[in-house]
């Protein structure tokens, strides 16, 4: 079995074509069960996010399963395989789960240390699972890629500070307020920006959000989808006397919150904290506005400022992670390696019980005056004579450094110790086997799930 990843990211295409290949518009249930329609891989898990769609399978041929993805791809998403072709990459064996741990660590996100993504694998790994897809080579992979994520962002500073302009807008009212949960949000403006600013504070979440707009129906829309209410654009003035939390991006040519109005707002509030951020080009509050005392306004330059600034941090601490992935890497490949010596590993372990087993069986006359104490006292010391004896050779079997290294070891142990012939590790070897394997001390990966995929 072999690691392939077949996949579309920020890297190699446009937004218009990541949103025509978003597995969540049809589900990633649904996509692993039409997988299985086509001459299926033993094991599948889809990721999608707003910036990638990914198929991590573990296959026999990883060159025909290639062909056999990109059809699939290009068939679920209705996009011509000429068209999407040019922007699929590939990944196989080890480099799968390399670029699965950057993945997970935010290395390879569009803002690098993003924390959402982590989420999102953890969300795809769940559903495979649900449809029993994942075997035992993508169930370590995910499994692995969890815990590098989770200590990527222990142990760098990754993911520290905002550095998107909603992001940044959120920290800095952060260290106005504090907890942002009793606090009340003016949205000025129903666009883009506007939008995703109310969503990250709707997601902090706050006290109640207003959304204040010339047009009424889009206020009235963005209002819906964060759960809050919209305001007429002649009650702008009103909603400023009410608010903590001031966000504006209409877009307008010219300023539409005035210094005066900010200060008979001020008044009407008897200086209660208002903390503005505009981040309309241009910029939608006079600048004058902050010279009053208690109004705390930054414009998108003092955000792109801070963003600047966490970004260089972030950098800072690249090559950390990069070195910290590198070792989880390495141990992975360990992994991948040991699991085509559990056959040797089982007929030694089997050998070596017949020998144990015959001796005993030869010394029963001489054993039948024991007591049932003694006898398993006998029992207990031969069983853990052979697990040592068995240490040293399981242990440099697993640890060898490549595949070629690992296939001498075994040729040489089954022709020393007249071994049955090794068997394939997948699929073959029952419950009992990798228990014994276990015994002798090497750790044996989990069965491989049975799989409605698995052609």
């Amino acid at each position: 079995m072999e690691l392939l990843l077949l996949g579309v990211s920020h890297h190699t295409a446009s937004v218009d074509l990541r949103e025509r290949v978003d597995f969540s518009k049809r589900g990633v249930a649904e996509a692993l069960r039409e997988l299985a329609v086509y001459p299926a891989p033993a094991e599948a898990v889809v990721l999608t996010t707003c910036n990638r769609a990914e198929v991590y399978v573990a296959c026999e041929h990883p060159e025909a399963t290639q062909r056999d993805l990109g059809r699939f791809m290009s068939r679920f998403h209705d996009v011509p395989e000429s068209e999407l072709a040019p922007h699929l990459y590939t990944h196989t064996g080890i480099d799968v789960a390399r670029h699965l741990f950057r993945v997970a660590a935010g290395l390879d996100s569009l803002v690098v240390g993003e924390p959402q993504i982590f989420g999102q694998i953890k969300a795809a790994f769940a559903t495979a699972s649900r449809q029993r897809t994942p075997g035992s080579l993508l169930n370590k992979r995910c499994t692995s890629s969890f815990a590098v994520g989770k200590r990527v962002r222990a142990e760098t500073g990754l993911g520290e500070g905002a550095v998107s302009v909603s992001y940044a807008a959120i920290s800095l009212a952060r260290k106005i307020f504090g907890n942002l949960h009793e606090r009340r949000v003016l949205v000025v403006g129903a666009g883009e920006m506007a939008e995703l600013t109310a969503i990250h504070l709707q997601s902090q979440p706050v006290a109640h959000i207003v959304v204040a707009n010339r047009t009424l129906a889009r206020a009235q829309a963005l209002a819906h989808k964060v759960g809050g209410t919209a305001a007429e654009w002649s009650a702008l003035d009103d909603e400023l006397i009410h608010a903590d939390i001031v966000v504006t991006a209409t877009g307008a040519q010219n300023a539409v919150i005035s210094a005066d109005s900010i200060g008979a707002v001020m008044r009407a509030r008897r200086n209660r904290p208002l903390f503005v951020v505009d981040i309309g080009l241009p910029r939608d509050v006079d600048p004058a506005a902050g010279e009053f005392e208690q109004v705390f306004l930054y414009n998108i330059d003092d955000l792109r400022a801070m963003i600047s600034e966490n970004l260089a941090r972030r950098q800072e601490q690249t090559t950390h992670a990069e070195a910290m992935i590198g070792r989880e890497v390495d141990q992975f490949a360990i992994w991948q390696r040991s699991r085509g010596t559990i056959p040797t590993v089982v007929a030694l372990r089997r050998r070596f019980e017949a020998v144990r087993q015959a001796e005993l069986e030869r010394l029963t006359p001489k054993l039948h005056g024991l007591s049932a104490d003694a006898r398993a006292q006998v029992e207990e010391v031969t069983r853990l004579l052979v697990q040592k004896l068995l240490l040293a050779p399981t242990a440099q079997l697993k640890a060898a450094p490549d595949e070629a290294t690992a296939a001498r070891y075994s040729e040489a142990l089954t022709q020393l110790f007249e071994l049955e012939e090794p068997r394939p590790t997948d699929g073959a070897i029952d419950q009992g086997d990798r228990a014994d394997a276990g015994s002798s001390g090497t750790s044996a990966p989990t069965p491989t799930a049975k799989s409605p995929v698995a052609s």
